[in-house]
């Protein structure tokens, strides 16, 4: 990829002076730390308005939407951080074996540096914000890229985030794929990305040129069980809750349902009544995608599903708007079925039992989340102990990417590594192992030559 010479000499420079920020050590003290915490905090109640216009723009986001998703979920994460970030930072003792008696040890937590923040378009202040938390909270200078898959949010950032936080700590760099790869050339300590999983790959290999660590936050195809044993009322407003969130376009969002035979037409009918009840009888009316390209993808996918569509399945070109559907057991082999729907689209498929359900999850690669919908606790042991993905919630979704006092992250191909909370903050620092010994006593057991009574004794302590 070409970058011209214009970009590549403002990310340059951009850099390079976030490198003397951080070298003039200001952002290593807990107070200058929760300062920036504190600009977020303020810059999420006072600029409430203009985040709800840019994701009205990009998105088509109702402003109830736009809260919870993208201004309450990043206020809850900073001000968690602000209110622990000094408890995070204190040194931790640890004990020492006999051989390294006397002496002290410990480990602390120290900043990587200057970091990349890569937001995603489909939640780009929760996505972008929540990591430059924990990059904040860790003492790092940062440069933050936006999706330009949603420019007004993008230009919002650019334009608030100076206002509120150290201008030569923080600083945003808008433009294409090739803005960010020029950022990955100039060696950063640390890139954090939000996204897909093919541009999770140009990022790892961009990163790899100078070895610079990466958390990958990417997706998948998340599938929902749901057990003869479920409360079938809960299941289906749940589920439809979190799936028709933002067009469907989360990556949390449950991307298929695997329901047991023995109650598969009682939930179908709970789930197509509960759309129309969330869309207050207008489920016809369809729901905003994001870009021609993602619409296009989507309305594919309709088309080549096969099964039986129970519910929507129009779309709209000129308003790029997609109806809530349900596909009832689509083609196992159909598009459908094999990529990250990210859309409002839910096929649902009939499996004999739980043990169906568990073989079909595990035949593919392991997911960002995995629901469960039972009242029965064997059935909740084996789905824990028997399937991987990044992160489980039992009779609802979401809740672990919305708590900060866990981590959240993928595993395999959705996802390299974690943050959210304390993890966050540990994913943008080094910890450092460091040990304190007298001069005195030198034991002169560790120095040559090594005869044989010396060795006799050292064999002693391993």
């Amino acid at each position: 990829m070409t970058v011209d010479t214009d970009t590549a000499t403002t990310v340059g420079e951009t850099i390079a002076g976030l490198r003397r920020t951080f070298a003039d050590g200001r952002t290593r003290s807990v107070d200058w730390r929760i300062a920036q915490l504190s600009g977020l905090e303020r810059l999420l109640t006072e600029a409430e308005d203009t985040i709800v216009a840019a994701l009205a723009a990009d998105l088509g986001r109702p402003a109830a939407e736009a809260f919870i998703g993208d201004i309450g979920a990043t206020k809850a994460e900073t001000t968690f951080a602000r209110k622990r970030v000094a408890k995070w930072m204190r040194p931790r003792r640890t004990r020492l074996p006999l051989t390294a008696l006397p002496g002290r040890g410990w480990y602390q937590y120290e900043p990587l540096g200057v970091v990349l923040v890569i937001g995603p378009w489909n939640y780009p202040f929760y996505l972008t914000l929540g990591p430059l938390v924990g990059a904040i909270a860790a003492g790092n200078c940062a440069v933050v890229k936006p999706s330009e898959h949603a420019p007004r949010s993008s230009e919002a950032l650019a334009e608030l985030l100076p206002r509120y936080l150290d201008a030569e700590a923080v600083k945003v760099v808008e433009g294409e794929a090739d803005v960010t790869q020029e950022l990955l050339a100039q060696g950063l300590d640390h890139a954090f990305f939000t996204g897909g999983t093919e541009i999770g790959r140009h990022v790892m290999r961009g990163a790899a040129n100078h070895l610079t660590p990466v958390t990958l936050e990417l997706g998948g195809k998340s599938p929902v069980i749901v057990t003869a044993q479920a409360d079938l009322d809960v299941a289906a407003r749940r589920i439809a809750w979190l799936k028709l969130m933002n067009s469907g376009q989360t990556c949390i969002a449950p991307d298929y349902v695997l329901v047991e035979r023995a109650v598969r037409n009682a939930f179908l009918e709970r789930l197509v009544a509960t759309v129309h009840t969330f869309r207050d009888g207008n489920a016809g009316t369809g729901m905003r995608i994001v870009d021609e390209r993602q619409f296009g993808r989507l309305a594919g996918l309709i088309e080549g599903a096969g099964g039986e569509i129970v519910l929507g399945g129009g779309v709209d070109r000129d308003g790029l708007t997609v109806e809530p559907t349900v596909i009832a057991d689509p083609d196992p082999g159909s598009g459908l079925m094999a990529q990250e729907i990210f859309g409002p689209v839910l096929p649902v498929l009939t499996v004999p039992t739980l043990e169906d359900a568990i073989e079909f999850v595990n035949a593919r690669p392991k997911p960002l989340a995995t629901y469960l919908f039972s009242r029965r606790k064997p059935e909740h042991d084996a789905v824990l102990r028997r399937t991987s993905s990044g992160g489980v919630v039992i009779n609802h979704l979401a809740f672990h990417c919305m708590t900060p006092q866990l981590p959240f992250g993928g595993v395999g191909a959705s996802g390299i590594g974690s943050y959210h909370g304390e993890w966050g903050f540990q994913t943008f620092s080094h910890r450092k192992a460091v040990v304190s010994k007298p001069s005195r006593p030198d034991i002169a057991l560790l120095y040559p030559p090594y005869t044989g009574r010396k060795m006799r004794m050292i064999r002693r302590f391993f």
